[in-house]
């Protein structure tokens, strides 16, 4: 009893919220090993829900729960995203110059920023447990939450361009709730452990009826286990061989004229023109200058070569002009057909690729060539290669699976296996790097397909319609890695709905519910 009154306390609830902030960073990728934990994300989420929990029945008025909990879920969010994408101060501070302070400020800028959706799920949890007297409910408590906290993520994922990295699903990509990725997707799962995390911590806070929170939580762990996965809905579409480019050049020497432009001329060239493999793939801005500003003939030796040969390269190179405008692009080399295509990225980087209204001070702090890009189309198509067809995606796009699913769509040829090409030099050698291969992951499980991920410094890997890495390139190393992979025709539950609707299913079935919650706590005021 003690202990629950120490924990019910402001400082007691802060401490707690501090630490469970910090587990949840650390479920998405563990520092050194990279594996993600989902029954950590799910426990450390449920601290949280046990002190909302304690201060919903708390004999508090209910202005004071309400602050209790913005105050402890804001903690929370804070130390979760900041202790999630903590090495944007690398890039920042160590690539881009700006003071330490600042960098550090504008991470928990950010994270305080993102972290208002959390508080915002809650404090309306609290404030509608209470004025519909849910406590006595807690099975429609435990869904009210889900659906706050879905909204939330959603919120994140989308409003303001979006940023969703590090999102609660991506702890479950190993695991037991991993065969929900191919139908709910990563929101859907984040969803589902928020539902198992607030039943988790009624067994201690409210403990009557714990029988029936026994009974839901074996119900949704036998059934997310019994799902049927994605080789249930997709089928085979031949075997090809690739060979991926990782050159790893620093950030800080990449747009050096002197040096990382030249020795990123020199390997990429030698290593396209001397493979044998049927596909070769270099990663994002491989060729990190523009067409025009090559060496002579150094572009048009590469695309002779592949066009007399059966072999294709797809290249990531800036691209454009000032009068067309300029964008973030992926090109082929290859035979007459395939050479001359261009995929140009669509969900661009704030700062990074372009300069949100206000905030041309914050850029002109940094020495970092920044550009202001032009979008691609969502719905760009796929290169024909060889029996495969292959979509292509830029570094963090691969965070958007519903972006990447709109090329399912009715209308649509789908791809049989995506490719991401990325260039997480900016982050050093940090914990981004595993936490964008678990996101590549998720894409897979998700969709069905093979991802095949192209970077200059890490993780350069293969990856099956499963998740599972196929074949890794250590990071941090000069190398290729050749490999076979598996494309997929066919479409997931997920791949389906979201190319017909996007994430439109889930906004609506969360706000239902909140809806829902928010009848009863009329009725009962009434």
């Amino acid at each position: 009893m003690r202990r629950r009154a120490a924990l019910a306390s402001p400082s007691g609830g802060l401490l707690l919220a501090t630490l469970a902030g910090g587990l949840q960073a650390l479920s998405i990728a563990w520092p050194g090993t990279g594996q993600a934990h989902g029954w950590l994300q799910v426990g450390s989420l449920a601290l949280l829900a046990f002190s909302l929990c304690r201060l919903a029945v708390s004999g508090r008025p209910l202005r004071a729960a309400l602050v209790g909990a913005a105050r402890r879920s804001g903690v929370f969010a804070v130390a979760w995203l900041a202790g999630t994408f903590w090495w944007l101060h690398v890039s920042m501070h160590q690539v881009g110059g700006l003071p330490a302070p600042l960098s550090v400020a504008a991470v928990l800028l950010l994270a305080t920023a993102l972290g208002l959706y959390y508080v915002g799920a809650a404090t309306v949890w609290v404030a509608l447990v209470r004025l519909a007297r849910w406590d006595l409910r807690p099975m429609a408590a435990s869904v009210l939450f889900a659906a706050l906290w879905l909204l939330a993520e959603l919120m994140r994922g989308r409003w303001f361009t979006g940023f969703p990295w590090g999102a609660g699903g991506y702890a479950h990509v190993d695991g037991w709730l991993a065969g929900a990725a191919p139908w709910v997707g990563v929101y859907g799962m984040g969803a589902i452990a928020a539902f198992v995390a607030m039943r988790l911590a009624m067994l201690q806070a409210w403990p009557h009826k714990s029988w029936r929170a026994w009974a839901s939580l074996v119900l949704v762990f036998v059934a997310a286990r019994q799902l049927p996965d994605a080789d249930h809905f997709t089928r085979s579409a031949g075997q090809s061989e690739v060979e991926l480019l990782q050159a790893n050049i620093s950030q800080t020497e990449k747009f050096d004229a002197g040096r990382g432009i030249r020795d990123a001329l020199g390997w990429y060239g030698e290593r396209l023109m001397a493979s044998r493999q049927p596909l070769v793939i270099a990663p994002e801005t491989a060729i990190p200058v523009l067409p025009r500003q090559l060496p002579p003939d150094y572009w048009t030796a590469l695309q002779a070569h592949f066009a007399q040969g059966q072999q294709l390269a797809l290249v990531g190179i800036p691209w454009g002009d000032a009068v067309q405008g300029y964008s973030n692009a992926l090109l082929a080399l290859g035979p007459q057909g395939q050479s001359g295509y261009r995929y140009d990225k669509f969900h661009l980087v704030p700062f990074g690729e372009f300069i949100p209204t206000g905030f041309g001070w914050f850029v002109r702090q940094m020495q970092i060539p920044l550009g202001d890009f032009a979008r691609g189309s969502v719905h760009q198509p796929s290169i024909d290669w060889q029996g495969q067809r292959l979509a292509p995606n830029i570094c963090y796009e691969d965070l958007f699976g519903e972006e990447l699913a709109a090329r399912f769509g009715p209308g649509e040829q789908p791809p049989t296996a995506l490719v991401n090409v990325s260039n997480i030099a900016w982050f050093g050698d940090t914990v981004a790097v595993d936490q964008h291969l678990n996101i590549s992951r998720l894409r897979a499980l998700e969709l069905g397909r093979p991802m095949l991920r192209a970077t200059n410094t890490g993780a350069t890997a293969i990856i099956d319609h499963r998740g599972q890495v196929q074949g890794l390139l250590p990071r941090f190393t000069r190398g290729s890695l050749v490999g076979s992979f598996e494309g997929r025709e066919g479409l997931t539950p997920y791949a389906r709905w979201a190319a017909a609707f996007g994430l439109w299913p889930l906004w609506g079935l969360a706000l239902v519910v909140v809806g829902w919650a928010l009848w009863c706590a009329r009725r009962r005021s009434l």
